[in-house]
């Protein structure tokens, strides 16, 4: 015989004087509100993942959008968000101090989480930084312990501090010490400077840095620069494509100096990721890089490539992607100099 829940209540209140659920719950224990928790669990989850993609790091480098959403088709680790959210933050606190300056990693590991084994191979941190930097540096997940190297290398991970190298002309930065004599012996001549991560670990600060320096990601623009500048060089810095870790130190040793950095690469899929890579570890400002520079040079060139969007314009990725073509550096090079040689007359 089927009985209503209402009848069930109007007959053990005329019994008991208790409701069904009360009868209930003290047979079997407190009755929860499944619903409700379903509701809640939904929220703390959701929640998650939005200050997942919100992070700065991540906002940062778009490139990351992909990493951030294999992260969440993934699942909470354990099924905790507190668990996944204690993991994530030790990761984006390991990415935004990539590149490193040469560090071995059990070092950095121990500098960043106090744990000279956290990135040790196998672990979960690990893991996941390493596919953060595979998104950010578009190249095939590693298959193996020496690609796995490959791509920390590629972040500044590394004992080694002589191939690690960064060019620089028309760069004069003060003091007689060895950095500073290099760079002011390099500029008297009219000549690029190559500076090694060895090198400027001897120079832990800068005194005498230039107001602003100008960045390019290709070392042919340097030699056209040096061409027509000569000895009165403005302050140069070259990259030489994805910026190894003596680049790092010393952009960000200019920038902690008070030095304006502005920042120019090529308009391609891999040069807008370069580009979003050094505004964010330098402090650089993105320098004629909108989506209207772009317009105004692109013409018949090689394929674009996998575009990513950027922060500093929301059109230009776009554009980038209808467009099709490639703007290299070089194309620019005849402007971009007579910009510096206007801006640093005045």
């Amino acid at each position: 015989m089927d009985i209503t829940l209402a009848k069930l209540d109007e007959l053990l209140l005329d019994r008991t004087g208790l409701t069904t659920r009360e009868v209930v719950a003290q047979l079997v224990g407190p009755i929860g509100d499944r619903a409700a928790e379903r509701r809640r669990a939904t929220d703390r989850r959701t929640a998650l993942w939005d200050w997942l993609a919100a992070h700065p790091v991540v906002t940062a480098q778009p490139a990351l959008a992909g990493w951030v959403g294999g992260i969440r088709r993934a699942g909470l680790i354990d099924g905790s968000v507190s668990r996944t959210k204690e993991e994530l933050e030790k990761v984006l606190k390991v990415l935004g101090e990539l590149p490193a300056a040469g560090r071995p990693l059990p070092s950095f590991a121990d500098d960043v989480l106090g744990d000279t084994h956290a990135l040790d191979e196998g672990k979960r941190c690990a893991n996941l930084v390493l596919k953060a930097l595979v998104a950010i540096y578009d190249v095939p997940p590693p298959v193996g312990a020496p690609e796995r190297r490959a791509v920390w290398e590629r972040a500044g991970i590394a004992d080694d501090q002589l191939s690690s190298t960064v060019l620089a002309a028309g760069l004069r930065i003060g003091g007689d010490d060895l950095v500073g004599s290099i760079l002011d012996i390099c500029a008297d001549a009219g000549v690029a400077a190559t500076l090694t991560l060895q090198q400027l670990r001897t120079k832990p600060r800068l005194t005498g840095a230039p107001a602003e320096v100008w960045i390019f990601e290709n070392p042919s623009v340097l030699t056209v620069a040096l061409e027509r500048f000569g000895a009165s060089c403005p302050p140069l810095v070259c990259t030489s494509g994805w910026p190894s870790s003596a680049g790092i130190l010393l952009l960000n040793r200019l920038h902690e100096a008070g030095s304006t950095l502005h920042y120019h690469g090529d308009f391609d899929g891999e040069g807008l990721r370069i580009a979003a890579n050094v505004v964010a570890r330098t402090g650089a400002v993105p320098w004629r890089m909108t989506s209207a520079d772009y317009l105004a040079a692109v013409a018949d060139g090689p394929s674009v490539g996998r575009v990513t969007d950027v922060p500093w314009d929301p059109r230009l990725a776009g554009q980038l992607a209808e467009t099709g073509k490639t703007v290299p550096e070089e194309r620019l090079a005849v402007v971009l100099l007579d910009e510096i040689a206007r801006r640093t007359r005045t």
